[in-house]
């Protein structure tokens, strides 16, 4: 049997890749993972098959800039202690929009640790987040809940494998760039082609030429399926070709990706929001790191990143790092925080407006 953890050496070598290296379209997506970690591309499918099948790996899959397709945003939901459980259990469960459901606590009382429910929400265009969110909140007796689109997008990839060995302070030489989130229009052939691009490959379709099977999926010749998935990442409209591990719960094997998920608050000037993103979001160690809006209720918050750990102690010494740059660069913060994630579900947010429509006459 193959090794199937992380930490094996070769597997390690492929997941520094795989996990968020291979940006945009790629037509053999193997054959550039298996070239860039320098792993023969059949030892590279049969590895990251066999991490699939155990539940190393959660999911294969190319992924979209879903905040260019559908209106999204991060929500925070305020629901009774003892209804919080089942809460999170059935926006996992049952509503295919809602992608990241984490319970979040605080280490201490201070501004929002009363929200303790926090999920991404994704609802397709021409339909209302807001109506969307009023219709969870009723379903699972929400109190409150705040809704925070992301105005900018500095950082957005993964790398648990390549993150475990960044030193607190590491960043890129310059500020990162802020991605605004602009609207984008596709039309039905489009659409077709990127919901067979999207979907999750089972194990049995790790192998070369793996897009024949979505273009005939699609119904439309493989070198239409490459035009147009082409143009939609000249567009901005896809993100990365990745692997994605099972970074919450313990493998198979007992051994986890990480232990710690914390979501880190900055409250910064008005006007000064880009500055700031780009300072903070130049650090390795993030995962993501927006441009959120969140309202007096949390301090003004208005940059959120992310960062994952297998110790808590170091993922704060990268905060206090962070914390010390921005100093360094005269940018006041007024306030900050950090939550941490407890429970955690992850799944991709359905973006189908047909899906959206059948599921809604499901739910009145």
């Amino acid at each position: 049997m193959l090794p199937v953890e992380h930490t094996d050496p070769i597997n390690a070598r492929i997941l520094t890749i795989s996990e968020d290296k291979i940006e945009g379209f790629v037509r053999e997506p193997f054959t550039e993972i298996a070239r860039r970690s320098g792993v023969e591309v059949d030892v590279v499918m049969a590895r990251i098959a066999a991490m699939l099948r155990a539940g190393t790996i959660r999911r294969v899959r190319q992924t979209l800039l879903a905040t260019n397709l559908a209106d999204g945003a991060l929500v925070a939901w305020k629901v009774a202690p003892e209804n919080v459980d089942a809460a999170f259990d059935w926006m996992f469960q049952n509503d295919p929009f809602s992608g990241h459901v984490v319970l979040r606590t605080t280490d201490t009382v201070t501004a929002g640790s009363d929200y303790k429910l926090w999920t991404t929400v994704k609802v397709p265009r021409g339909f209302s987040l807001e109506e969307h969110c009023t219709l969870l909140a009723q379903k699972v007796g929400a109190e409150r809940f705040r809704v925070m689109p992301a105005k900018g997008i500095f950082t957005l990839g993964v790398g648990h494998v390549r993150r475990k060995t960044i030193e607190p302070g590491s960043k890129a030489d310059q500020p990162a760039t802020m991605v605004p989130v602009s609207v984008v229009e596709l039309t039905d052939r489009e659409w077709t082609v990127l919901l067979a691009l999207k979907r999750e490959f089972a194990a049995d379709e790790i192998k070369p030429s793996p897009w024949t099977g979505r273009a005939a999926e699609a119904g439309v010749s493989v070198d239409e399926f490459f035009q147009v998935a082409e143009a939609l990442a000249t567009r901005k409209i896809l993100g990365r070709f990745s692997t994605f591990l099972e970074h919450v719960k313990p493998s198979s094997g007992g051994v986890r990706v990480t232990r710690f998920n914390a979501l880190f608050h900055w409250a910064v000037p008005a006007g000064r929001e880009i500055e700031a993103g780009g300072e903070v979001g130049r650090h390795h160690i993030l995962t993501h790191c927006y441009w959120r809006e969140a309202g007096a209720e949390f301090k003004n918050v208005n940059i959120m990143a992310v960062a994952h750990g297998t110790d808590k102690a170091l993922l704060l010494q990268h905060k206090d790092a962070i914390d010390r740059h921005l100093n360094s660069v005269g940018l006041p913060v007024t306030y900050t925080n950090v939550f941490w994630g407890g429970r955690s579900e992850i799944k991709p947010s359905e973006i189908s407006p047909q899906v959206y429509r059948q599921w809604r006459a499901e739910q009145d």
